[in-house]
């Protein structure tokens, strides 16, 4: 196993359940001897069952998140021969030659970035509004709400979140800044949108956290940058298989494989979880998977 990156010595503690898995496994046609990529590592479950899959299988993985990489490394530890990892945006990544029979990348944000506070990532648990994947970069989500103009986060929240009370919520915001928790910019959320949409199917606050978390994490433009290259990543036959969480990725996924004079595209539709799958793992029922083959 190498490392291309160094990687600081974070905490192991980093689980996730991945989504979709039988689906992602039976649609690259994992096959002996094969090299694959795993563009989002998070806790390396789909870099396990990719290697589970098939004899002498190898995989590269892939992830902005230091902490992620420490969990993999010891989490596949048994198959160390056969990985390989790398840290960073997987819009800067680029192998020298096309080399992967397969691609995988799980767009979904990782639950232990959700569960773990100091993160800030989740309104439901207190922690410093910081939202980065990648802890070496500088931009947070306390410089954005408390620094952005109102309109650029109106903006924000109606582009990236689909936020339809945008300006409300902006315009909140900025009574009361300085905003430094993540309990505190969802109750001044809740307290901007009227009665039945702050107790509707989900929290007022969820689309705004999307919104935040995007744009710290510049996770739009990565994502068409991801999707420009990686097709010429993969060998004639081999398959890119995405998942995504919602309709703006989704969107853009369905396009650019569409689009792409690279492509095939192999599922009409996006795969969605089961019925087994959803009661285990509710995480599962907003994803979305499709997948494309590279033309021969």
């Amino acid at each position: 196993m190498t490392i291309d990156s160094p990687v600081s010595e974070a905490s192991s503690e980093f689980t996730h359940i991945s989504v979709l898995s039988r689906e992602v496994i039976a649609g690259l046609q994992i096959a002996p001897g094969k090299h694959y990529l795993d563009a989002t590592l998070g806790g390396g479950g789909h870099s396990k069952l990719i290697l589970e899959a098939a004899s002498d299988t190898r995989v590269t993985g892939i992830d902005r998140d230091e902490q992620a990489l420490v969990a993999a490394q010891s989490h596949l530890a048994e198959y160390s021969e056969r990985l390989n990892f790398w840290q960073g945006n997987f819009a800067e990544y680029q192998p020298k030659e096309p080399i992967f029979s397969g691609i995988i990348a799980d767009l979904g944000v990782s639950s232990v970035h959700l569960d773990h506070p100091e993160r800030g990532f989740s309104f439901r648990h207190t922690g410093e509004l910081d939202m980065r994947m990648d802890r070496r970069q500088t931009l947070t989500a306390a410089e954005v709400i408390n620094t952005w103009k109102e309109q650029d986060l109106a903006n924000l929240f109606f582009t990236y979140g689909e936020e339809r009370l945008s300006r409300r919520i902006a315009r909140q915001i900025l009574n009361h800044r300085p905003l430094q928790t993540t309990t505190a910019l969802a109750e001044v959320i809740s307290k901007s949108v009227p009665p039945k949409y702050r107790y509707g199917r989900i929290h007022p606050a969820t689309r705004v956290f999307q919104a935040l978390r995007i744009a710290v994490n510049q996770e739009i433009k990565s994502l068409e940058t991801f999707l420009q290259k990686a097709p010429t990543w993969l060998v004639p036959g081999g398959r890119i298989a995405i998942i995504s969480f919602h309709s703006l990725e989704d969107r853009l996924v369905k396009h650019s494989f569409k689009e792409s004079p690279l492509l095939q595209v192999i599922t009409k539709k996006p795969i969605t979880a089961q019925e087994d799958e959803l009661a285990t793992n509710p995480r599962s029922r907003s994803a979305k998977l499709r997948i494309a083959e590279r033309i021969a």
